[in-house]
């Protein structure tokens, strides 16, 4: 009885300690403190923002690029396979661009994609062949399709891919992609004119 009525003393004793003990090793945060924590994270934040801002710029130029440079490949890849003439035009009042087939006795191109792009961003174009600049508007219908085609997008810089895998003659020899901050890229046709490669300059 007595080894009984001491175990029940040792159980009383444990469940009353049990609730002190947590409350001194579980202190909780302060109002103040967190304040403090808030204040140096909003100061932080406020340093690396600019940083942060200026990256994300460059990243959106390279990836226009990039994207760029892709649909000239798949330009091509569709011209050839499909046998029908593709074109990549530019609509910059619009800050937009897209590849579709040309018009033909055939439905409407129903893999034709279009893409937007930032309103900050200029695209000019130029043919270095002729020595001709077509500034971000481009209006000149010389610069892609020719006179003698037909297109859903008339009176724009296009690049026209010829169902052998060319590129059309009537084509901008270089794309130039600049940035809100002035950084800029070029898309130019390379050496041998069978395609497209990106370029930090104009050579």
């Amino acid at each position: 009885m007595r080894q009984s009525s001491a175990v029940l003393a040792v159980g009383t004793r444990a469940t009353i300690r049990t609730p002190h003990s947590l409350f001194r090793i579980s202190p909780a945060f302060t109002l103040i403190e967190l304040i403090l924590v808030m204040t140096i994270l909003a100061i932080a934040v406020s340093f690396t923002a600019p940083a942060l801002a200026n990256f994300f710029r460059g990243r959106s130029l390279d990836y226009e690029a990039r994207r760029l440079l892709a649909l000239t490949r798949q330009g091509q890849s569709r011209a050839v396979s499909e046998g029908l003439p593709m074109e990549l035009w530019f609509d910059t009042s619009k800050s937009a661009y897209g590849l579709e087939a040309e018009p033909s006795y055939e439905a409407a191109d129903s893999k034709a994609i279009s893409f937007s792009f930032d309103s900050q961003l200029q695209i000019e174009f130029n043919d270095q062949n002729s020595g001709a600049h077509f500034g971000s508007l481009g209006l000149a219908s010389s610069a892609g399709s020719g006179n003698s085609t037909v297109s859903n997008h008339p009176n724009v810089p296009k690049i026209r891919f010829l169902p052998d895998g060319s590129i059309s003659d009537a084509s901008p020899q270089a794309v130039h992609l600049i940035g809100r901050d002035g950084a800029s890229l070029w898309l130019m046709l390379s050496r041998n004119r069978l395609n497209y490669e990106i370029r930090t300059r104009n050579n």
